[in-house]
């Protein structure tokens, strides 16, 4: 079995160090950049199955390799691990892609475990698409098509919308949303996930036939008339 390659990119070397060496001990591949602009290189030419992120870095930091990456891959895993703790540094980080965030100071077994859960979670179909009403969901471009507008969506938006179109008509408990989309993490409570329901029922305001109703205390339902 081949191992998981993971493109650390932190810019103290110190701590680099040491981490790099503890998760190649638990039988990871690194490959370490300190910076975002190498690392986006190399991504680019040799590619990741897990990308590490600080996000305070010279050349190009950590937010703006995210949406870079992005751009040419829309699935692979990201985490960011950065001493920015602030609610709008964290909110920042997923709406640019994240599939996790982990505040400094961290404990490796912590990290160890969320990086295990990502390689084993994002696992996607190599294309689909989804008719909802008078969209088309590209879950390959992460985009939402309507007649000639087209909508970049996010991966916990893209994966959000699936899951409730494909559990259509039954309610989706938000316990098991927030479980599959933002593991453990505490800081993804109802109300954070209602923030992101209330931006995807926005993007299906032009089909009046697609509902997405809170079942209060339960979790979401999906409707289409």
């Amino acid at each position: 079995m081949s191992k998981v390659k993971v493109l650390y990119v932190e810019d103290e070397l110190s701590l680099a160090l040491i981490v790099a060496d503890s998760l190649e001990d638990h039988g990871f591949e690194v490959v370490h950049r300190e910076n975002g602009q190498d690392a986006l290189n190399y991504f680019k030419k040799e590619n990741a199955d897990v990308i590490i992120l600080d996000v305070m870095m010279p050349l190009m930091d950590g937010f703006t390799a995210a949406a870079e990456i992005r751009k040419t891959n829309p699935h692979v895993p990201i985490l960011f691990l950065s001493a920015l703790t602030q609610t709008e540094d964290v909110v920042k980080g997923f709406h640019l892609g994240a599939n996790d965030y982990i505040r400094k100071p961290f404990k490796i077994e912590e990290l160890i475990v969320r990086i295990e859960a990502l390689s084993r979670r994002v696992k996607r179909p190599v294309h689909a698409t989804y008719v909802i009403g008078d969209y088309v969901l590209d879950t390959n471009k992460n985009v939402l098509r309507h007649a000639d507008a087209e909508e970049k969506l996010s991966y916990r938006e893209i994966e959000l919308v699936r899951r409730l179109f494909e559990n259509r008509d039954n309610v989706v408990p938000r316990e098991d949303i927030i479980k599959a989309y933002w593991g453990d993490d505490t800081y993804f409570t109802g109300r954070s996930l209602d923030v992101f329901i209330s931006r995807i029922r926005k993007y299906f305001a032009r089909d009046a036939r697609i509902k997405i109703t809170n079942v209060r205390g339960i979790g979401y339902i999906m409707n289409i008339d």
